[in-house]
């Protein structure tokens, strides 16, 4: 690809109907782009069919049917099997000229991936992956850090930002991933901070749901503050918007990147074995908010 763009009949695929798979599938027919779709448990598709989706029976099918296929799956085992396993996109051969990895993928695996998809396939790749949550999916308003060739980037642009009020190319293919993973030791970190804050303000017997109306707008105020806390304190926690599995994973992945750096960093290490603690205890499809619990013996 030499940075031609797509224009406004591009067709798109989508692999991967999850909590924001779904609610990007929805965005991106709002805004009129012709969709095929794909999920490993097929019934999802059921969540998007009255958009105008088009089912795939598999990748492979995605990929020969679509210009640029988007991927948002759960790590990096989902996307290589995606990409290069039984039905995936390499048994297409032709196809898709450009895949954007929504997901949450290892830099390593996504310049082995890229690397190989190139080869077999002659298709670039953008890894872009998120952060905002499924309502903002819907509406258009996440946060998108890219990796990737400038050329192909400028090519995907329009797509991205109709899903992403914010959306920025931070260099070579990994650099989104590497991004990403600052972005969740800041957001996974956030989570336990939270989670003791809350557990302190009962304690003083101080009304929970007071204190981010009270903070809003100085210095310590923040998404977290208005979203994850408020969310906490009602606990509001059913359905899940996203899991402990995930954050827990994403953590995990931070630890790694900070180990392989050589840093020492005891404030993100305390919270990834307080996140961890809750993880293993059986909450891994609860809401990643939920780690909350961990604390409520302390101030009730």
């Amino acid at each position: 690809m030499q940075g031609e763009g797509f224009d406004n009949n591009v067709r798109l695929g989508m692999v991967g109907l999850g909590i924001m798979g779904t609610p990007i599938v929805e965005r991106l027919r709002d805004k009129g782009y012709a969709l095929t779709v794909w999920n490993l448990e097929p019934e999802r598709f059921d969540k998007v069919k009255d958009s105008g989706a088009e089912w795939a029976e598999s990748p492979e099918e995605v990929w020969q049917s679509s210009d640029v296929v988007l991927v948002c799956v759960l790590g990096d085992d989902a996307i290589e099997s995606v990409c290069f396993g039984p039905d995936g996109f390499a048994r297409a051969g032709e196809g898709a000229k450009v895949l954007i990895d929504l997901s949450t993928t290892s830099p390593e695996a996504t310049l082995k991936l890229a690397a190989r998809l190139k080869e077999e396939l002659g298709a670039d790749w953008i890894d872009a992956p998120m952060s905002g949550g499924p309502q903002p999916a819907r509406e258009g308003q996440l946060t998108l850090m890219a990796g990737g060739d400038e050329a192909c980037f400028a090519a995907v642009e329009p797509i991205l930002r109709d899903i992403g009020q914010n959306v920025t190319c931070m260099g070579e293919i990994g650099n989104g991933q590497k991004t990403k993973i600052l972005n969740q030791a800041i957001v996974g970190t956030n989570y336990i901070l939270m989670a003791e804050l809350l557990a302190a303000c009962r304690a003083t017997g101080i009304d929970p749901d007071l204190l981010p109306v009270c903070l809003k707008g100085g210095l310590a105020d923040s998404a977290m503050l208005q979203r994850i806390y408020t969310q906490m304190s009602a606990d509001d926690f059913d359905p899940p918007r996203s899991y402990v599995r995930q954050v827990n994973k994403d953590l995990k992945a931070v630890s790694h990147f900070v180990e392989d750096l050589g840093l020492e960093l005891p404030l993100l290490d305390a919270a990834v074995r307080q996140y961890g603690r809750y993880a293993d205890a059986g909450n891994d499809m609860e809401d990643s908010a939920s780690v909350s619990r961990l604390y409520q013996t302390q101030s009730s």
